[in-house]
C-alpha cells in the first residue's frame, strides 16, 4: 500500500474477527515498528505481548473504573481527565455512570493485546520540572506506537491505542511485573477489524496550523 493511504485509513479499530494474529505476523509488525524515531535513538520501548485468558480477565476491574469516570465526565459536558479543569462531578454521581456493555470485555478479549512501556531511565524529559503535567516523553515512545498500528494496517490488522488501564498502575505493573522505572504508554487491542474503514473524518489543515504565532494568521 501507499504511504498516503496507509495514514489515510489507519482509523481506531475496536471490533474484531475471530481470527488468530500469529506471532509471524506480530513479529513483521515490530519488526518495521523499530525503526520509528526516538530521543537519542536510545530505542527505550518494551512490548509485553499478551494472550493468555486470566491475564485479560484481571484487566477488566483495571479498566472499568477509569473507563467508567471518563464517561461521566464526557456525560456531563466534561473534557474527561484533563488537568486543567476539576471535574464538578462527585464520586457518587461517577460511581452511577453505566458503562456500555461489552466495551471493556471486547478491548481485552481482542486476539492478541501489545503492552507497551517506555523506560525512563534513557528519556530526556525536558519538561519534568514545570508545573504542569509532562508530554515531552512521549516523543520517544508515541512514534514507535503508532508505527506499530501503521504496519498493523499494511498486515491487514487494526487495533488502537488505549490507555484507560494507565489509571491503575500499580495494579498494572503487578500484573505484568513490570519495573519501576518503565511507564506505560498504551494498551493495543489488535487484530483483523471487523470493517475496515477507508473514509475517515479529520479537520482541515487551517484549523490547527497557524503562521509565525499561536494566535497567527491560519495557514491556507
Amino acid at each position: 500500500m501507499e504511504l498516503s493511504e496507509v495514514m489515510r485509513t489507519t482509523f481506531a479499530a475496536r471490533e474484531f474477527l475471530a481470527q488468530e494474529v500469529t506471532n509471524e505476523q506480530i513479529g513483521r509488525i515490530l519488526d518495521n515498528a523499530r525503526f520509528a524515531p526516538s530521543g537519542g535513538n536510545r530505542q527505550g520501548w518494551k512490548v509485553i505481548v499478551v494472550r493468555k485468558e486470566e491475564t485479560r480477565e484481571a484487566l477488566v476491574p483495571l479498566i472499568e473504573p477509569i473507563f467508567r469516570h471518563y464517561l461521566a465526565q464526557v456525560q456531563a459536558g466534561e473534557s474527561p481527565w484533563n488537568t486543567i479543569n476539576e471535574t464538578n462531578l462527585t464520586q457518587e454521581e461517577i460511581d452511577r455512570q453505566d458503562l456500555p456493555k461489552g466495551f471493556v470485555e471486547n478491548l481485552v478479549h481482542a486476539p492478541v493485546l501489545l503492552f507497551v512501556f517506555l523506560d525512563l531511565s534513557v528519556v530526556a524529559s525536558f519538561d519534568s520540572k514545570l508545573d504542569r503535567v509532562g508530554v515531552i516523553s512521549g516523543a520517544s515512545i508515541y512514534p514507535f506506537v503508532w508505527n506499530i498500528l501503521l504496519a498493523a494496517r499494511d498486515e491487514g490488522l487494526g487495533g488502537t491505542i488505549t490507555t484507560f488501564v494507565g489509571g491503575s498502575d500499580v495494579e498494572l505493573r503487578d500484573l505484568l511485573r513490570v519495573p519501576s522505572h518503565y511507564a506505560f504508554s498504551a494498551m493495543i487491542p489488535m487484530g483483523k477489524p471487523v470493517k475496515q474503514l477507508t473514509r475517515l473524518s479529520r479537520n482541515p489543515v487551517n484549523s490547527f496550523a497557524v503562521l509565525e504565532t499561536f494566535d497567527g494568521a491560519s495557514f491556507d
